[in-house]
């Protein structure tokens, strides 16, 4: 008999930033992508860095001196409205790629301002 599994859920997801990019990852997951920005704990805050969270949603970027963008592992958000979403990633500047690989969901990719993967989904319905 195997024990209960301890691991239960994941509580945030971080990604890496370069120092100094805290503006330009509020412009991308503040203000264009619409997750409100908390404030980190006091404790953490010298580090550098932000964290947006909305409910059970929680993403963090940290601060890496020697950054390099996650370009295949990537946190994958769920939306409501994605093709709206779109357009307005595409007026902000940024490269949306799309991606129909998978079955029932309307997905597409794009880098944050630091060259990290996100991918976006939204559930479709049958035709």
């Amino acid at each position: 008999m195997s024990a209960p599994m301890p691991v239960v859920a994941i509580d945030h997801v971080q990604l890496a930033m370069p120092p100094g990019g805290e503006d330009r990852a509020r412009a991308f997951y503040n203000a264009l992508l619409g997750i409100p920005e908390v404030a980190k704990p006091s404790a953490l805050a010298a580090r550098g860095g932000c964290w947006f969270e909305a409910g059970a949603l929680k993403l963090h970027l940290g601060v890496e001196a020697d950054f390099r963008p996650a370009r295949k592992a990537h946190p994958a958000l769920r939306v409501e409205g994605l093709r709206s979403l779109v357009a307005k990633i595409d007026a902000a500047g940024y490269r949306v790629t799309e991606d129909a690989g998978l079955a029932g969901h309307d997905r597409v990719y794009v880098d944050d301002p630091f060259g990290n993967r996100i991918e976006l989904l939204e559930p479709i319905g049958p035709d």
